[in-house]
């Protein structure tokens, strides 16, 4: 068992002090000039202890927060894959740390470069014309490129296109996406090969679709193989096809989304391009378009005239949907990430993330229900076990997954099945570490047929075990006093 590590308050101890104050260097100030209305009535509850219980404590609870460094992490649809060094270095260096963004255009022309160079690159290898790097995040990709989809139909006067096709294999942002752009999104039916069912397609197109969001491969880790034929569909009806990039790590070396059809995309840096992933952020979404929608792109742009670099606003821009040039050492790692790559190994990510995908599918189908047989993408999802008599849900091993630090897959997502789990290797992971993940999965199948109650209590090895999800997320628990008041409930 993982030895229990007290809350901050639990080490507390009145009248104790771990830092000292310097003299105020404005004693013209104090509680006195204070307008009294912003006092507060009585002191903050706030822990007292000393440094070096404060170094302790906050150094044991960063062990406890697990990350790609930590172990496998399996994350299907997420691509939580390692993010070299040489990135996180180069954007720490002082030169960057201590831009501005008011400083002169002629002061932050390397900056510009950068900006410009990322989007020809994302260009070459997405197939699409012009790109903006504004997006702060996948989602804020999406809606960026959905309300440049919206705009185009309305330059034209083709004001009652207010509908999106969305595969019900989709992200879930999508129809979200689309609902906060002001479209209504339309579901399209899978077929039994986990594709877009070219029948359903059919029936929903008409006169009132904007166009289709769709990703490729989709999130079956299935290849939308119909995908010449979707095109031709949806643009003869007067749509455009959009590009959910969450998947593009499949395709680097492979394919580009341009030359399937694609009018719109948006990639999301942190799954295909190693910028950090989680925590709420920062992250990128870059959208590309093709040419006949390169001038709705957001403000500001970057462009080049001779060997300056410049700021472009444009009147005919959606407008701006970010402060400045987004996050910029968001980017910035992509940048570094691509050059150190070049273009002789960057052609090998989506090989080697099919490869390993593959190789876990194909290990693992004799233990876990394949709902949709043959080659998979970069991702593999299976329906739970292969034998549920025990009554072994997906949830309970993904908690007994925990026990051999591990990550566990994404379960319970994509919705067509109802005991998902969905397991994305990526590029980056060894075999020796692909054959670990593939031996502790077959022993929790055997442990459900032999010992399901085991199964179904873990984990056993974590610093909180089990837990009511229900009751966690009724009475949530943000605070100290909330924590001491659910305690005395107890008791």
């Amino acid at each position: 068992m993982v030895n229990y590590i007290p809350l901050i308050f639990e080490i507390s101890e009145k009248g104790r002090v771990g830092y000292s104050l310097p003299q105020t260097a404005f004693p013209e100030y104090t509680v006195d000039t204070i307008d009294f209305s912003l006092l507060r009535e009585e002191l903050p509850n706030l822990p007292e202890t000393s440094e070096l219980n404060v170094i302790r404590h906050f150094t044991n609870i960063s062990k406890l927060n697990f990350g790609v460094e930590n172990g496998f992490y399996p994350l299907g649809s997420c691509t939580m894959k390692y993010n070299p060094k040489i990135n996180e270095e180069i954007a720490s260096m002082s030169v960057f740390n201590n831009l501005h963004p008011y400083q002169s255009v002629s002061s932050i022309q390397g900056v510009l470069k950068i900006y410009f160079e990322l989007q020809k690159m994302l260009s070459n290898l997405s197939g699409l014309d012009e790109f903006s790097l504004n997006p702060y995040a996948g989602a804020h990709g999406e809606l960026t490129g959905l309300m440049i989809m919206k705009k185009y139909h309305e330059d034209r006067g083709d004001f009652k296109r207010t509908k999106v096709l969305v595969p019900d294999s989709a992200h879930g942002t999508n129809p979200a996406s689309a609902t906060v752009c002001g479209l209504q999104s339309v579901e399209i039916k899978s077929n039994a090969t986990g594709k877009v069912d070219l029948d359903a397609l059919k029936a929903a197109i008409n006169d009132e679709i904007a166009g289709i969001m769709l990703t490729n491969p989709n999130t079956l880790g299935i290849f939308e193989s119909d995908i010449v034929e979707i095109a031709k569909l949806v643009h003869e009806a007067g749509g455009l096809l959009y590009y959910d990039g969450a998947n593009m790590n499949a395709l680097l070396g492979v394919s580009r989304p341009g030359d399937m059809g694609f009018d719109i995309c948006h990639i999301n840096l942190h799954k295909t391009f190693s910028t950090p992933h989680g925590g709420g952020g920062p992250g990128s979404g870059p959208v590309g378009v093709k040419q006949h929608l390169a001038h709705l792109l957001p403000n500001p742009r970057v462009k080049k005239q001779e060997d300056y670099y410049f700021i472009e606003n444009s009147k005919n821009a959606i407008g701006q949907i970010s402060s400045f040039f987004g996050n910029f050492k968001v980017w910035l790692r992509a940048y570094v990430y691509i050059l150190t790559l070049g273009k002789e190994n960057i052609v090998n990510v989506g090989p080697y993330a099919v490869l390993n995908a593959n190789y876990v599918k194909e290990l693992l189908k004799d233990d876990y229900l394949l709902p949709i047989k043959g080659f998979c993408m970069h991702e593999c999802v299976f329906d739970g076990l292969l034998d549920q008599s025990s009554g072994v849900k997906t949830l309970d091993v993904a908690k007994r997954i925990l026990d051999f630090g591990m990550h566990a897959p994404t379960i319970y997502f994509p919705l067509l099945f109802h005991q998902s789990i969905m397991i994305e290797p990526t590029e980056t992971e060894s075999k020796q570490a692909l054959d670990r993940f593939v031996d502790v999965m077959k022993q929790i199948a055997v442990e459900a047929k032999e010992n399901p109650d085991f199964v179904k209590s873990a984990p056993h090895t974590t610093p909180i075990t089990r837990i009511d999800e229900v009751f966690a997320a009724k009475r949530m628990i943000l605070t100290y006093k909330d924590y001491i008041d659910a305690q005395l409930d107890i008791e």
